[in-house]
Parts: structure tokens; sequence; C-alpha cells
């Protein structure tokens, strides 16, 4: 595809049932597949890509078929690509670990020509650090911030420790995100 003839999507993404909302607005290549952009939020989030996930656009589901059997497997979502299944000014959702049920709204604000020059995914925007990696989704998060901030918790300094000494909700930076997804693409490309 030409540079001039390609599109980007502007997705903001957006945590679900967290107080302040965790989000990140995110330009990504319109042909980039949905397990591609699986990668992309985990990266955008601070995930670790340790658990399964799955896209649910409109009444179909994509993901990786985890081969248990359970019900009827996803639709392989390496085989469909932004361009195909979200349109400008439409949503669908991401769920990542299936356990702690973290859900994404991921909202296409619009579908713009790529700028020359530019790499994609880029992260241009967005609120507050992505929770820990298994802290027990929206009600574990929520306890374990509750936890961190409040000395007297009896479970401060097992928590704090767990997380690593410090863990600022607040933090983002769209500069680390972008470094982060630069080295995929570069290994990518390698």
């Amino acid at each position: 595809m030409s540079e001039q003839s390609r599109t980007v999507h502007r997705l903001k993404i957006t945590l679900r049932d967290i107080r302040p909302p965790i989000w990140r607005r995110v330009l990504v290549p319109s042909e980039t597949s949905l397990g591609e952009l699986h990668h992309h939020i985990q990266t955008a989030m601070g995930w670790w890509d340790c658990h399964l996930h799955e896209f649910r656009v409109g009444s179909t589901i994509y993901g990786i078929d985890d081969g248990e059997g359970w019900g009827d497997p996803p639709q392989d979502e390496a085989t469909v690509t932004l361009a195909d299944v979200a349109p400008a000014l439409t949503s669908f959702t991401y769920t990542y670990d299936l356990g702690d049920n973290w859900e994404h709204l991921i909202a296409v604000e619009s579908i713009d020509r790529a700028e020359p020059g530019v790499r994609y995914p880029r992260c241009i925007a967005g609120r507050r650090a992505g929770p820990p990696e298994d802290c027990g989704g929206p009600p574990g998060y929520l306890e374990l911030i509750n936890a961190l901030v409040d000395p007297a918790d009896h479970r401060h300094n097992e928590l704090r420790e767990w997380v690593g000494g410090d863990f600022d909700p607040a933090y983002f930076d769209a500069d680390q995100i972008n470094a982060a997804f630069a080295i995929w693409q570069a290994a990518r490309e390698s």
C-alpha cells in the first residue's frame, strides 16, 4: 500500500469499571489485525500478555482458540483487520484476563490519512497507570489502591511489596509507551 493511501485508526481505549478513568488514545494503521491490536493494547496498558483475551465486535468474538473445547471457538483474530470490522465512530470491546475480566471499550474516533514519515502505532494521549497484572480485576484494583494509600491498612506493606515498591496510579508517560511500540516494531521488522 502506498504511503499516501495508508490510513490510521484513532482509537480511545478505556478500561471499564475504573474511576478515575484509565485510558489511552492511540493511532494504529488500519490494516492492523486484531491479533496485532491485542499486542498494542498490552503495551499501552502495561500488561504482560499472560492471560487469554478476546475481542467482541457486535455479536462476533475474535481471539485465539485455547483448544479447551468450551463452547464455540472464537474467530481467528489474526485474519481480520481494523479496516474490516471497525468503521469510524463505532466501538467494540477487548477483554483481557478472562478471570480478572479487564474489559476495555475501544472507540474508533476517526480514520485519517497516515502522516508521511510517522511510525505507527503511536500513543498520543492517556491518563493514569495501567493496573498491575493479577491484582483481581476492578474490585481487586480498588482494594490495592486503597491499601497502598493508607499506611494503617493491614495489607499496606504486603501489597506495596507485591507491586514492587512504589506504584503511582496517576502515572502516565506517552513517550515510554511509544518507546515500547518502537521496540515492538523493530522486532517485527527484523
